[in-house]
């Protein structure tokens, strides 16, 4: 068994407002993002998108925040905010989904394209290879924070949470932040250049994204700890699992609809 790292969570603090590194690894995943994201801009001459770069960014900030919190709400703890609506408000105390962030990315970047004469699919492309770094660095802040835990394990690496009672368990978040984040990265940026080599239509990195995430998360989700308050849904599938398994699904039409509009 390894000891869990005591890290404190607050990097520093000014009276009341505190600098944590989980809202560092989203500040890293965004700039991280953007940059990989300017890169493919030069190097495949989008000077309509390069204009609108900017802007675009904001309004993907903006709908994954309130997607992220949006999601966590409907889909995690709808009960508890039904009867608290004004912590809904509170994100401060935690609670974002990933399901919900990328739903708000998709429908905001979509009005965004549409409103200024984007091809959604084309940049939908373009970000959607760089958001495991994203991915990887929020499950290294939730890792910080204690959060998010694996199940009982008796494996060597087991570690003891904070939180998690006096039980060895799965740094689970350690897995995802490997599989969903640095693998899923790989995968996507080596299939970008084949992409425009074997000249595949627009949209296919992101029905590859939603698919090979659905697929690494489900498998993620066989060492993570159920939300205490949900647990296990039919005795033995999880609510990530569940959405993760649309995503496949989601993925997989989404790339049949692709092949067969690219043969007319």
């Amino acid at each position: 068994m390894l000891p869990f790292p005591d890290i404190d969570p607050v990097i520093f603090a000014f009276g009341p407002f505190k600098v944590r590194w989980y809202g560092v690894m989203y500040v890293l995943g965004f700039i991280a993002s953007f940059q990989l994201v300017r890169l493919q801009i030069q190097k495949f001459r989008l000077t309509r998108l390069e204009g609108l770069f900017d802007n675009l960014n904001l309004t993907l900030i903006i709908s994954l925040v309130l997607g992220g919190r949006l999601g966590y709400v409907l889909f995690y703890n709808f009960s508890y905010y039904l009867g608290h609506p004004l912590e809904i408000l509170a994100t401060w105390e935690g609670g974002m989904s990933f399901h919900g962030g990328l739903l708000g990315v998709l429908l905001g970047g979509y009005w965004f394209c549409r409103k200024n004469g984007l091809n959604f699919l084309e940049t939908a492309d373009i970000y959607v290879v760089t958001i495991p770094i994203g991915l990887g660095l929020g499950r290294i802040g939730n890792f910080i924070n204690g959060e998010l835990y694996g199940r009982p394990a008796d494996v060597p690496w087991a570690m003891i949470f904070p939180g998690g009672g006096l039980v060895p368990r799965h740094p689970s978040q350690l897995y995802e932040a490997l599989l969903e984040g640095a693998l899923l990265f790989i995968i996507l940026w080596k299939l970008k250049d084949r992409q425009h080599k074997a000249n595949w239509p627009k949209g296919t990195m992101l029905g590859l994204f939603l698919f090979f995430y659905g697929l690494l998360r489900s498998f993620a989700e066989l060492f993570r700890q159920p939300d205490r308050h949900i647990g296990y849904l039919a005795g033995f599938i999880t609510r990530g699992q569940i959405l993760s398994g649309l995503m496949i699904i989601g993925g997989v039409i989404m790339l049949i609809l692709l092949q067969r509009q690219q043969k007319r």
